[in-house]
């Protein structure tokens, strides 16, 4: 049954993984239009009452990530009563963990987001990745684990910020055409170089919304080769040429989300060898 629905996510936490799952399953049902009810930071009994009250008041499917019994269990009571499903998207996976590692869940909310030293990680990371974007700060982009190199708006910036929420140091650097890179940016052992293009027709599309959006404040950029179809299928080409030349990967951004960028360039991490790092 399609069409709009009311749609519940109730969490212990900052509900970020719950809208990531409910986004993922929700994708596979064409013509689903969820109302999402979000609940988030239930962590006491009094604040589990207001969300029945509120599952009571709209009723729809129930997706939760809390971890500790009696609530969990005041929950599923309630949608039982309401007769609306109650999902709790964890369990098999902490099922599984809790055979393979012969011990229970601590059933501590929010334990992903302890000050630990992953967590310390993550925020160096963001930073980096702020300082080093566009080109920024080239005397310390050793440092990086990744740097991305690519035309303008071929995604390097988000995808180097989306690196970095998961740990990862990641640089970018623009090739601008009249705008010479030092050589030796591009020569740094310890990084792992990744070349991102994407299609002529695609990279003019986006960079005329951004002129249109006020993005790009200097409307000289639309009488210029920025928007021209053959002078950025030149810029691509020599990208093209740039990345062969030093035999970096190359991901084509055309018509991936940051999300499948970010995620092939970790696949491309975790394949290097030792040997090929001097970090």
């Amino acid at each position: 049954m399609a069409g709009r629905f009311y749609l519940h996510l109730v969490s212990d936490a900052t509900g970020t993984t719950l809208h990531g799952v409910a986004r993922a399953c929700l994708a596979q049902f064409e013509g689903a239009v969820p109302i999402e009810k979000f609940w988030n930071f239930i962590r006491t009994e009094e604040q589990l009452d207001q969300v029945i009250e509120g599952i009571a008041e709209t009723p729809g499917p129930v997706l939760f990530t809390l971890v500790e019994n009696p609530l969990r269990k005041k929950l599923r009571d309630a949608c039982t009563k309401l007769q609306v499903p109650c999902v709790p998207v964890l369990d098999p996976i902490l099922r599984g963990l809790s055979h393979y590692l012969g011990q229970d869940s601590k059933e501590k909310p929010a334990a992903q987001y302890e000050l630990n030293a992953a967590y310390f990680e993550r925020i160096d990371a963001v930073d980096f990745a702020l300082h080093h974007d566009d080109g920024q700060s080239l005397d310390t982009i050793d440092d990086a684990q990744v740097i991305l190199v690519g035309a303008s708006r071929t995604s390097k910036t988000p995808t180097s910020i989306y690196l970095a929420n998961r740990g990862i140091r990641a640089a970018n650097i623009p090739l601008v055409p009249g705008v010479n890179v030092p050589p030796e940016a591009f020569e740094h052992k310890g990084p792992l170089y990744v070349g991102l293009v994407e299609s002529p027709e695609r990279l003019v599309e986006i960079r005329r919304n951004r002129l249109k959006t006020g993005e790009v404040l200097d409307m000289r950029f639309a009488q210029s080769s920025y928007l021209s179809l053959d002078a950025v299928d030149e810029e691509i080409r020599k990208a093209r040429k740039l990345f062969s030349s030093h035999g970096w990967p190359v991901i084509d951004v055309t018509r991936r989300s940051v999300e499948e960028t970010a995620a092939e360039i970790m696949v491309l991490l975790n394949r290097r060898k030792p040997e090929d790092m001097l970090l």
